[in-house]
């Protein structure tokens, strides 16, 4: 998904701001290219022109979303990909992802009964890296945040399916970039500092 203004960033199209002389999408995508996933399409709006032609430009399939919000654009962007299989759903501004991680979360959905999966990270993980997150639930007396990548039944996309909660204490998923202090914090992570 690369199709968000990146409002409160304030540094153009959030999918191409750079880390150390990289866009941000340009790290997912290449987890995505060394994990196991089988296809990778870029969800994009009117909203980053620059963006879709990046990924054109690397031949990625992009898919043209309405821009009427995350999970409309999901819904419509998983549509008109013609996915009817289980497809992994991730943000482009989580540039610390690894490949490993990717697969390490498929291989745990395969496991799972439920037909999707949710990603989380424990609030206190992002209390001790000095963050604090947009968002963040209640789940069975555990604070969690959402990470950013999830499993759904493409199938199924536009009914609402019962997810595992995955909850997994790991930096790569507890760093998405929405602001400034944001992509500092992984500049330090990825130097070591952290």
């Amino acid at each position: 998904m690369a199709g968000g203004k990146g409002s409160r960033l304030r540094m153009g199209e959030k999918p191409l701001v750079k880390l150390f002389g990289r866009p941000l999408i340009d790290y997912v995508v290449s987890a995505l290219l060394d994990s196991s996933a089988d296809r990778i399409f870029v969800a994009v709006t009117e909203n980053v022109p620059m963006t879709g032609g990046w990924a054109r430009e690397r031949e990625l399939e992009v898919v043209d979303t309405s821009g009427k919000g995350f999970v409309a654009d999901m819904v419509e962007a998983v549509e008109k990909a013609g996915v009817i299989q289980p497809i992994l759903i991730i943000m482009a501004d989580l540039p610390l992802i690894t490949p490993d991680l990717i697969d390490e979360i498929m291989e745990i959905y395969e496991e799972r009964p439920e037909p999707a999966l949710s990603t989380h990270t424990p609030l206190n993980l992002h209390g001790r890296l000095g963050r604090r997150p947009d968002s963040l639930f209640n789940y069975r007396g555990q604070l969690i945040v959402p990470s950013g990548i999830n499993i759904l039944d493409g199938a199924n996309i536009r009914v609402e399916q019962e997810d595992y909660h995955l909850i997994v204490e790991r930096i790569e998923l507890a760093v998405n970039v929405n602001v400034v202090e944001d992509l500092k914090l992984c500049e330090s992570i990825m130097q070591g500092d952290l």
